[in-house]
Parts: structure tokens; C-alpha cells; sequence
């Protein structure tokens, strides 16, 4: 069974578009849960744009399902981290100048400063995944540094169409397959909607994957709950 990790930064980016407090959070991640989800993610920005510090230890004390704390690999989110103890962090690459995440982590290039973050977060029992394009070099290299998962790059492939979609649901399909050979757990993300998920949550490897703009977008017509029960409806015809 494949699960999902519903994303709800951008619940909080209608918030802060007026630094109301409203809509909350927690609803948010209330009627994501009672609409199947299997985890609530958010991202904790360095610029904290969308989700803040506050927002992360509500929903520590709050969701029922598991709590996925994405941030980048700096001391700062780091210290949050083991402060917190969410169940899992996936950890990103960040640029202030950007509108969203662009790419996966270069897990070759960072090796040792990602060492050195994984092993503070193992310490305190929190899982932890690498955001990372569909390239073995970065799979093997997130091997090596003992993640327990990677959650595969899907921007390329959403981005795409026609044969080049194709290419790139091919190049998620190797990247997967050579994840679990090492061992690792696959998740998966980015650009997801009802309208392309279905080849991804098909590929037998991907035990996760984790949506969120799209599930927040289609809220705004049916709710949250129905959104995020449409998502798993769509996830769960894929692997029949």
C-alpha cells in the first residue's frame, strides 16, 4: 500500500499573505488526515515564507499520523529538528530567489556536511530522506551516507509531456529500481496532480509520495478532504 504524505505549506501561504491567523494549520492537517492521508509534511523555509517555527511544534503536539519536516541542511534547521523530533525529515536543497524547490540535493558534492547532518539527526531517532534527482551517482552516494530513503525529483517528469514524459517516467523507473537494489526506502514528489500521479504511484518500488500544492489548489473547489481522498482514490487505481 502506497502512502501519502500530504503537503500543507501553502495553507499557511494564504495565511501569511495577510499575517492572519487564519486558515489554521492544524485543521488543515486535521481534515487532511480524515481524508486518508498517511503523514502531513510541510517545508520550515530559512526565509520563512509559508510555514513558521510555531506552526511545526503545533503540529508536533497534534497530528495523529506521522509529521515530515522537510528543511534544508543547515545548523539552523538542523537544531529545530532535534528540538522538535518530527518522525521524519526529508532534507532539501534551498534558494531564497526561488518559487519552489528547482532540483534534488547534490548529495555527491555535499558528502561530508551531509554526514555530519544525518548523523545529529539519527541520534535523536528521526528518520531521515534525501531529495533527489533520478541520478544513480546521487542514489549510491545517498546509500553511502546510511539514509534510510530518497525521495525522488517527479519536477522533470510534471514538467514534461510527450516523449520527453516518457523519458523521464523511465529515468524515475531506473532511479527507483537501483534505490531498492541498495536497500533504500523510495519515496517520491514534486509537481504531482490527479492528472499525471497515476505512472509514479504505478512504479512498484515507491512506497511514499508526498503532494502538496496540487491537493491545496483543488481544495479551494471541493475541501481539503475531498482533495486529499481524490489523491489516494487516484494512487490506489494505480496499483490494481
Amino acid at each position: 500500500m502506497i502512502r501519502l504524505g500530504v503537503n500543507i505549506d501553502h495553507v499557511a501561504t494564504v495565511r501569511q499573505a495577510r499575517r492572519s491567523t487564519y486558515p489554521d494549520i492544524l485543521t488543515a492537517a486535521a481534515l487532511a488526515e480524515r481524508g486518508g492521508a498517511d503523514g502531513i509534511t510541510v517545508h520550515l523555509r530559512e526565509d520563512r515564507r509559508h510555514i513558521q517555527d510555531a506552526d511545526v511544534d503545533a503540529l508536533r503536539r497534534n497530528v495523529r499520523t506521522k509529521l515530515n519536516l522537510e528543511m534544508a541542511p543547515v545548523p539552523e534547521m538542523v537544531e529545530k529538528a532535534c528540538s522538535v523530533r518530527p518522525d521524519d525529515v526529508c532534507l532539501v536543497p534551498e534558494r531564497r530567489e526561488e518559487l519552489t524547490t528547482e532540483g534534488g540535493l547534490d548529495v555527491v558534492g555535499q558528502r561530508e556536511l551531509l554526514r555530519e547532518v544525518l548523523r545529529r539527526l539519527r541520534a535523536t531517532g528521526i528518520r531521515v530522506s534525501l531529495f533527489v534527482d533520478p541520478v544513480p551517482d546521487q542514489i549510491r552516494a545517498a546509500r553511502e551516507l546510511e539514509a534510510e530513503a530518497v525521495e525522488l525529483h517527479t519536477g522533470a517528469y510534471a514538467e514534461a509531456s510527450g516523449e520527453q514524459r516518457r523519458h523521464e517516467l523511465e529515468r524515475l523507473r531506473r532511479a527507483a529500481a537501483e534505490a531498492r537494489r541498495l536497500g533504500l526506502e523510495v519515496h517520491a514528489g514534486h509537481g504531482l496532480n490527479l492528472e499525471n500521479v497515476r505512472p509514479v504511484a504505478a512504479i512498484p518500488e515507491v512506497v511514499e509520495l508526498n503532494i502538496g500544492h496540487s491537493i491545496v489548489a483543488r481544495a479551494l473547489f471541493v475541501g481539503l478532504e475531498e482533495a486529499v481522498r481524490e489523491m489516494k482514490v487516484a494512487i490506489a487505481a494505480a496499483r490494481k
